[in-house]
């Protein structure tokens, strides 16, 4: 398996971290690597904000339960179609996004650091404290959060692949029965 498919494969969702801050050069190649996403007619609908700032992290942990972790930084994904490069990125802000934060999370992998996406949008409960958080304004929209780190001992698990072959229609889509969903498929 090649280097690339390795580094995916080991991407998974961690959440406890080390007590060991995040070099501010290592947090600029996760943000090098989000922007290396691909856009929609090249639109780059994005911004982001890199927080290393405990007291900010714990505003993001008292606020939303979904991102109460000990993570020492993150990248918050901004999607801001004022600045996007073309009309492209009104329609496909959020997939640009998500690429952008599947690109940090990736690259984090193949640091050995380990990383979870909180999500945010579109729930509006959540897109508020964010916005009030960081400040945000009105016409931009934060997709998620990555929380990052170092991890903790024993906090990654193992790599793995999600692969169905029953999820694989070849040629045309041809209707099957539906298997039963996976138990705890939330937390795999």
């Amino acid at each position: 398996m090649t280097d690339i498919l390795n580094t995916l494969m080991k991407r998974r969702s961690v959440r406890c971290f080390a007590e060991r801050p995040v070099e501010p050069e290592i947090i600029r190649k996760l943000l090098e690597a989000a922007m290396a996403a691909p856009t929609a007619c090249n639109s780059q609908p994005w911004e982001f904000i890199a927080v290393t700032d405990a007291e900010v992290l714990d505003q993001v942990r008292g606020r939303l339960r979904s991102a109460d972790y000990n993570a020492p930084a993150a990248i918050v994904v901004l999607g801001n179609i004022q600045i996007a490069n073309n009309s492209a990125g009104k329609h496909f802000w959020v997939q640009d996004c998500s690429a952008a934060m599947e690109n940090i999370l990736i690259a984090a992998a193949g640091m050995d650091l380990g990383a979870v996406w909180i999500g945010v949008y579109p729930l509006p409960a959540t897109i508020k404290p964010v916005k009030e958080i960081f400040n945000i304004p009105e016409a931009v929209t934060p997709l998620g959060i990555a929380l990052f780190g170092y991890p903790a001992e024993g906090a990654v698990p193992p790599p793995r692949t999600k692969y169905l072959e029953h999820r694989v229609h070849w040629q045309i889509y041809e209707p099957r029965k539906r298997k039963a969903k996976i138990k705890n498929a939330k937390y795999q």
